[in-house]
Parts: C-alpha cells; sequence; structure tokens
C-alpha cells in the first residue's frame, strides 16, 4: 500500500472488528454550541493507536509474524503495538524515549514487549529503530508515517459518523489532536464532507508548519517543555502532510494551561484524560478554536502518570 484512500479506511474497519472497542460519543454544550466528544481514552491501551496497530499487524504475512515487529513511540503506539503483537503471537521491541511517563512505559512492558531506551534530545529513534529491525529481520512500525497505520487510525472517523447519525448530530467539523498526524490524516480520509481543524501544544506545531509550507517541517529549534509527550513528535511524514494538505486541514496551538484545564473539565465529566489526548477539548474550551453546532472532537488518549493527574485535578 504506497498511498491512503477512503477505500483503505473501510478494509481496515472490517480487518480489526473485535480487536478494538467501539467508544463512545457524547454530546456536550461548550460554548453555547452543540459538541459531540469521541472519547478514545476509553479503547483499549488508553489510546486509539491500537487500530492503526492491529490494521498494520494483522496485514503481515506468517514468515512476517515470525521475524517480529520493531516499533519506536514515546507511549500510545508502543502500548498499541505490544498489545496486538501480543495477541497475535509475535514479539515486538520497541523504542521508547528513556523521559517517557512512567506509567506508558510499564503499560507496554506489561504487554510483554521489549523495551529499548534512548535520550530524545541527543539519540534518533528512527535511527535506533531501523537498526534493530534490521538486525533481526523485523518489520518496522512506525507511529505515523505508515498508509497501514492511517488507515487504522483513520476507522475512528467511521466511527464518529456511524454513532453521530444514530444521534442525529450533524458532523460539519472535527478537531482533532495532531503529533504526527496519522489519526488526523485517517480521520480526514473517513470523514470527507468534514472541514478538519488539528491541535498541537504552543510550540510543537511542526504539523501547522507544514501544511502552510506545503512539505514537512521540523519544529523550531529549542521548543519550550511540554506535558504533552503523546504528541511531542519533532516532524510529521510527507504522507501525513499531503493528505492533510490535500483537505484543506486548518491548524491551531494550545498552552499548557489550557490543557490542564481541559484535564480538570474531562475529570468533572468522569473522565481521566492525558494531556497530549486533550489538547483539541482545550482548543475549544479556551476559544483558540470557537465551539460551533456540529462540531466533533477527539480526546485521544488517557494514559497520565496517576500522581501528575491527582496534582492537576486537586486530588
Amino acid at each position: 500500500m504506497a498511498s491512503v484512500t477512503r477505500e483503505d479506511v473501510l478494509q481496515a474497519a472490517d480487518r480489526i472488528k473485535g480487536a478494538v472497542r467501539r467508544t463512545p460519543l457524547t454530546i456536550h454544550d461548550i460554548g453555547g454550541a452543540k459538541v459531540a466528544i469521541k472519547w478514545e481514552n476509553r479503547q483499549t491501551g488508553g489510546a486509539f493507536k491500537l487500530r492503526g496497530a492491529s490494521n498494520r499487524l494483522l496485514a503481515l504475512s506468517p514468515k512476517e509474524r515470525a521475524e517480529g515487529v520493531v516499533a519506536f513511540s514515546s507511549g500510545n503506539h508502543a502500548r498499541g503495538v505490544a498489545i496486538a503483537a501480543r495477541r497475535l503471537g509475535m514479539h515486538a521491541a520497541i523504542v521508547m524515549p528513556a523521559d517517557a511517563p512512567k506509567a506508558k512505559i510499564e503499560g507496554t512492558r506489561s504487554e510483554g514487549a521489549e523495551i529499548f531506551t534512548y535520550d530524545r534530545l541527543t539519540e534518533s529513534r528512527e535511527e535506533i529503530a531501523a537498526r534493530l529491525a534490521e538486525e533481526r529481520g523485523a518489520t518496522l512500525v512506525p507511529s505515523f508515517d505508515d498508509p497501514w497505520i492511517v488507515a487504522g487510525q483513520g476507522t475512528c472517523g467511521l466511527e464518529i459518523l456511524e454513532q453521530a447519525g444514530e444521534q442525529g448530530f450533524p458532523v460539519k467539523r472535527i478537531i482533532i489532536c495532531c503529533g504526527g498526524g496519522g489519526l488526523s490524516s485517517g480521520i480526514a480520509l473517513a470523514c470527507p464532507d468534514a472541514e478538519i481543524v488539528i491541535v498541537e501544544p504552543e510550540g510543537w506545531h511542526d504539523m501547522a508548519l507544514s501544511l502552510r509550507a506545503g512539505k514537512p517541517k521540523r519544529v523550531p529549534a529549542n521548543p519550550p517543555p511540554t506535558l504533552c509527550d503523546a504528541i511531542q513528535t519533532l516532524m510529521p511524514a510527507e504522507l501525513t502532510v499531503d493528505i492533510l494538505r490535500a483537505r484543506g486541514a486548518k491548524g491551531v496551538q494550545v498552552g499548557e494551561d489550557a490543557v490542564r484545564d481541559a484535564i480538570r473539565w474531562a475529570f468533572a465529566k468522569g473522565e481521566v484524560t492525558e494531556p497530549g489526548g486533550s489538547v483539541a477539548l482545550a482548543a475549544l474550551l479556551s476559544g483558540s478554536v470557537e465551539p460551533k453546532d456540529g462540531d466533533v472532537l477527539l480526546v485521544s488518549g488517557g494514559n497520565i502518570d496517576p500522581a501528575l493527574h491527582a496534582e492537576m485535578v486537586g486530588a
């Protein structure tokens, strides 16, 4: 699969049926507008990543499965790949930053994966993973720069359309947390009639820069610290940029205070969410994106260190 189409997303939905949960879609009033929230923090593994990981691994041949997989991730993709590999009886080696939240490292290890840590600022996770894959004859499973991954993540968009239809909710615009763009580009393919807005942490707006430039651009030098480890990417892929640019996607940024407010708002609704998975909600609550009737936003993950969450919500 060299490129990705909506048909690929539909095929992915058939392939991973039974491997992922149908997560809730609920309607809320935000800023006087009727807004739907897709709670992918309720997905198996605590994030949407199991969708793409399952689609990629289920498409492997018996020989490829026997040789295992290598992935690199700050946590959610790591755990998604580890879960999918465990279910298929495969070995998974995961390259993770040494400063990833402990809950994410331990969660991935608990699924049976072999963990390799690296320094996010001085080492290249892509190079480490590529070397491991070559040495072992394993299949490399990137977190977003892969057509199978994009198609799998797009199944979330198909669910949104289905659930919104069941509730009589008109989907006009979808606001999506964005790191490398696998989720947002997949949803853009799945939902061709919806406006697409991607949300990134302040100073980590490589996708917004890339959309403006028409090609992948790196995060500017010396980006600020961010709580949003799940979407702390340095540069998106040509694959995801091209899909989002073709759909006319727009990008916005949100600050740390807005993210904290979003986590508290979600907790008041009974939901535990992580910083990177909360930026789309933060955008609407803060007014960085003006809420409108027909908006759908993704809460894409809930894997947060319990102590950090308790500090944020005052528990």
